[in-house]
């Protein structure tokens, strides 16, 4: 295939009409890495999502709109002059290849797990070889703007790296326990405040549980949310045969479908 006719090649000159100062589109013309970032994250949730469902003709499109992303990302950076699409992909398999030691070079790595390690390993060296101002920190290079629990997850990895860990997942339960009996102190004083400081105390202890569980807790909470957008759709089916509705039933009623939800489920 020529390079004029790529996919590729068509995408990126495809941006760069569309960010022309000569007929191009007023709105892509508009943006900035700032306002494209809400939508780049978007994307990304939006793959997950389709992967989630299985749906893969979805995930084909959604592949292409986090393409999308890239592409325009890269497009204004070379704009500024600063880098291209070109220097993006390079830098990527360039970073491929030194990540991956054991099949591009001579080190040996029998399983998953020693790979886990080695690439950890390896990322710390590169952020280390960083030119910056003063000490590199063992936290430093966690992204501010993960999803919250992504980021604890990722710090609690990082501290553990270093053996700032709870032992076992039971010590980790343990101090789950103390966190949640200092909320419900905190609420039982009605200070909402420092109870406000203490729920996030106990989903930061929750993030450390998911490491110990070797869980993504986002992927995990994701489930929960769909069982509970599963279940409380039987309510509301439940009580629309009946002639009722959420509104017209009582919290008891409610609950009892609940649970007649959970058995069906554990039925199918």
């Amino acid at each position: 295939m020529p390079a004029a006719d790529h996919p590729l090649v068509k995408l990126i000159e495809i941006m760069a009409k569309l960010r022309s100062r000569d007929g191009g589109c007023p709105w892509d013309l508009e943006q900035t890495f700032g306002t494209i970032a809400p939508y780049t994250i978007e994307e990304a949730y939006e793959v997950a999502d389709a992967i989630q469902r299985g749906d893969l003709a979805d995930l084909k499109e959604e592949l292409g709109d986090l393409l999308l992303q890239v592409v325009f990302h890269a497009r204004m950076a070379e704009e500024a002059g600063d880098f291209d699409f070109q220097d993006v992909a390079e830098a990527i398999c360039e970073k491929m290849i030194r990540r991956h030691p054991h099949v591009f070079a001579d080190a040996r790595l029998r399983t998953a797990a020693e790979q886990t390690d080695a690439w950890e390993t390896l990322k710390a060296g590169e952020r280390a070889a960083r030119p910056v101002a003063g000490r590199v920190g063992v936290l430093d290079g966690v992204p501010v703007a993960l999803p919250a629990l992504t980021r604890a997850l990722k710090l609690s990895r990082r501290a553990a790296r270093v053996g700032f860990v709870w032992p076992s997942a039971a010590e980790v339960f343990a101090k789950l326990e103390e966190e949640v009996r200092e909320l419900e102190a905190e609420i039982t004083a009605g200070a909402r405040d420092k109870a406000a400081e203490e729920l996030g105390d106990v989903l930061f202890v929750c993030a450390n549980l998911a490491r110990e569980l070797d869980v993504d807790p986002e992927a995990v909470l994701r489930a929960a949310n769909d069982k509970f957008v599963r279940r409380f759709n039987y309510i509301e089916a439940a009580l629309d045969a009946a002639g009722s509705s959420p509104e017209a039933s009582t919290l008891e009623e409610m609950d009892a479908l609940w649970d007649e939800a959970k058995r069906a489920e554990r039925r199918a």
